[in-house]
């Protein structure tokens, strides 16, 4: 049996996530309160029925801290049980939830009378903090549209082969800020840049052009190189130690070119090793 538990801050699109693991054909059950988490599973189990083979539960901060804080114990007892549980948590900035709240005028729920919505979503934060620590999978919703999050549930959690380790390495613009669930980030802006080349300007790490400049450099090569090393000695330990989810960034200036195409580089490179390894190109 596997047990998704999918929790995050409110308004950062968990129930976007449950309805893709719907659709994915999860047994999906929103808002169950972590002390009925136990007796949930253990009856499933007992039921032997293979509708509940995949489970995923929303877990949010309507909880007791007392309760969320057992979570990490309680999930070590269902390991036990062959219940394959993991985490997904899905968070994003400040100002964004509270964009999102304004747009939709929904009503927080730890908002009460004489707190701030920004209270509120702060007071969140640290209710699920024992839950953050504990995730498999930790997602930021900041700058990821709703299509985007449905693919990101899809490729990472449903197309996962269970037992197995998926592996996301994403390229990023350093100009846009550092992607914060990434496991490791590598930094390739001492590489050549064909940004100067007014004519390779407009083109992306896809493109033959960049993809032939980039190549020619031996600087580039040995990057490649050191990063592809790294990372096949590093999986094989995330392998051992249960891990589900790795995530590697790789960012340039802008997250057009060099890390685009370092990205491609690196995935072609472990797919000959590694089943389930995706690319995602953040700024593309």
């Amino acid at each position: 049996m596997r047990l998704t538990i999918v929790s995050g801050l409110s308004g950062s699109g968990k129930s976007v996530a449950l309805n893709m693991l719907e659709d994915l054909a999860f047994y999906c059950i929103d808002n169950v309160p972590a002390t009925l988490l136990d007796s949930l599973v253990s009856q499933i189990i007992a039921t032997q029925d293979p509708l509940y083979e995949n489970l995923a539960v929303g877990l949010d901060a309507r909880n007791r801290a007392t309760d969320l804080d057992s979570l990490p114990d309680l999930l070590q007892s269902l390991q036990k049980q062959s219940v394959h549980c993991e985490i997904i948590f899905l968070h994003a900035d400040t100002e964004i939830l509270l964009k999102r709240y304004r747009e939709t005028r929904r009503v927080h729920p730890l908002r009460s009378e004489g707190m701030s919505l920004r209270d509120a979503v702060e007071r969140e934060r640290e209710l699920l903090g024992p839950v953050t620590y504990s995730a498999d999978l930790v997602i930021d919703t900041t700058q990821t549209s709703i299509s985007e999050l449905r693919e990101l549930i899809r490729s990472r959690v449903g197309e996962r082969e269970r037992p197995g380790l998926s592996i996301l390495i994403e390229s990023f613009g350093y100009k846009h800020g550092l992607p914060v669930d990434a496991d490791f980030v590598f930094d390739v802006r001492c590489l050549p840049n064909p940004y100067w080349d007014l004519s390779l300007r407009p083109l992306t790490g896809k493109d033959e052009k960049i993809i032939e400049y980039l190549a020619s450099h031996e600087s580039v090569e040995k990057m490649y190189a050191d990063i592809l090393d790294f990372l096949q000695k590093r999986v094989p330990e995330y392998v051992e130690s249960n891990r589900n989810y790795l995530t590697v960034g790789i960012g340039c200036t802008g997250g057009q070119h060099r890390s685009v195409y370092m990205v491609d580089k690196i995935v072609a490179g472990l797919c000959k090793e590694h089943g389930h390894v995706l690319a995602r190109h953040s700024e593309l």
